[in-house]
């Protein structure tokens, strides 16, 4: 006869497992590009920063990049070492405040306590995110497109120091 305990063991094991899958849904629910962004946060402090993630030669410096965050556009690297990607272009400045605010958010909570926002230089229409141990940073910023849309550019990169 087994003892009375065995019988919780799987649930031992299978309450934690479903806390993480609620936490990573979580994420997923509020930054349905959370998955890619921390793929790319990692590349970047790697020694060949985003190298395998870009593709086919753009003008200038920039490449294609494969891996495109959803809800964004016309994702690319520039010089191997910055990736980029704009949001969805929306009408007025205001509206593009408020969108960033809400990404500066949903980012920091995808990729956790260790990255915050660093206020001492971030400004109206920039915000400053960084790693706190990591050489890795991120800026969110409001531009104007050619057809007077705003749209907010996210620009990762390693830092050196």
């Amino acid at each position: 006869m087994a003892p009375k305990s065995a019988g919780f063991i799987p649930i031992a094991v299978a309450i934690p497992t479903l806390i993480l899958m609620a936490v990573l849904l979580a994420q997923e629910a509020a930054a349905p590009y959370c998955s890619d962004l921390k793929q790319a946060a990692d590349l970047a402090t790697t020694n060949e920063r985003f190298a395998s993630i870009s593709t086919k030669a753009r003008e200038g410096s920039f490449t294609d990049s494969n891996l495109m965050l959803m809800d964004w556009n016309d994702c690319s690297v520039y010089g191997g070492r910055i990736y980029t990607c704009d949001s969805r272009p929306v009408g007025t400045a205001q509206e593009a405040e408020q969108v960033q605010r809400k990404m500066s958010q949903e980012i920091q909570a995808c990729l956790g306590a260790s990255w915050a926002e660093a206020k001492d230089r971030s400004s109206l229409g920039f915000i400053v995110l960084h790693h706190a141990s990591q050489p890795v940073s991120m800026t969110l910023s409001i531009d104007q497109t050619d057809e007077k849309q705003h749209v907010i550019r996210l620009i990762l990169f390693g830092r050196t120091n």
